[in-house]
């Protein structure tokens, strides 16, 4: 096939790309440097300046990055088991593993919810055992939050990391033993390696979803504001367009460099990847 003939198959799809989202995103960074038409950085110096902006920042960064930590401890070993499986079985893992992406976030929130009110399944238990006195303060909190996040990224996780996992070959870590390796070692020098691809698609899919998240957080946090959230109320609530503008390009610019970030320690962990 032409070259010329692939280049007007893929017009279509730049249009369309274009049109949406290039063109929008370009439009929304260079408005916030803008104001009374002259050019300024006004916006950016409030929104850093100001403790409450900030500390809305740094809640919202603390709860992506444990979001990923946490899904990463916990979607490794579970991709790495699904992987070992024969196909049958595997793919009955993968089903029950992206089972919660067909319910809703907000079915989800509700049921976090019920589980970690002051009346819910954890603080009846907690206070049944004797274990406290009275019921936690769960929901409401980063906590929920972050619970609630783990629940909805985790399959991304999963699936990013057993599509890497199924395809290395045993016979790699049998020769690594063979030479005096343990089981340990050998997973840590070739398995983990090799995984980092997926380890890295799956980290930022977790990351980028929690950092612009605004179901579960507004649902699960309550008074607790995440970038997401705040750029709602300044948009839809306050009718502050160009506050929500500048947070809008701030999220991006997190994006773009946690990307940047994450195909940096890619390619120091896996040079040859």
């Amino acid at each position: 096939m032409k070259k010329s003939v692939i280049y007007w198959l893929l017009l279509p799809g730049f249009v369309f790309l274009a049109a949406f989202m290039i063109i929008p995103i370009v439009l929304t960074i260079g408005s916030t440097f803008f104001q009374e038409n002259s050019f300024t950085f006004e916006g950016y110096m409030h929104f850093f300046r100001d403790p409450y902006f900030l500390k809305i920042l740094l809640t919202t960064l603390q709860v992506s990055v444990v979001t990923t930590l946490v899904c990463v401890v916990l979607g490794f070993p579970t991709a790495y088991y699904i992987s070992q499986k024969a196909p049958r079985r595997k793919g009955i893992l993968l089903a029950l593993a992206i089972f919660p992406l067909l319910t809703s976030p907000v079915v989800r929130s509700f049921s976090w919810m019920i589980i970690l009110g002051r009346k819910g399944l954890i603080n009846n238990a907690l206070v049944g055992l004797g274990i406290v006195d009275k019921p936690l303060d769960i929901l409401y909190t980063p906590a929920a939050m972050m619970i609630g996040l783990t629940h909805l990224f985790l399959p991304l996780m999963i699936i990013s990391l057993v599509g890497v996992l199924e395809n290395i070959d045993n016979d790699l870590l049998k020769a690594a033993q063979s030479l005096g390796a343990s089981r340990i070692t050998a997973f840590r020098r070739v398995v983990f390696p090799l995984a980092v691809p997926g380890l890295v698609i799956g980290a930022v899919l977790v990351f980028v979803g929690s950092l612009t998240a605004y179901t579960t957080p507004a649902l699960l946090g309550g008074k607790q504001r995440v970038i997401a959230t705040f750029l709602y109320q300044n948009a839809m609530t306050l009718n502050d367009w160009y506050l929500a503008s500048v947070v809008a390009a701030i999220m991006i610019v997190i994006t773009f460099v946690v990307v940047g970030v994450m195909n940096k320690m890619a390619k120091t962990l896996n040079p040859k990847g």
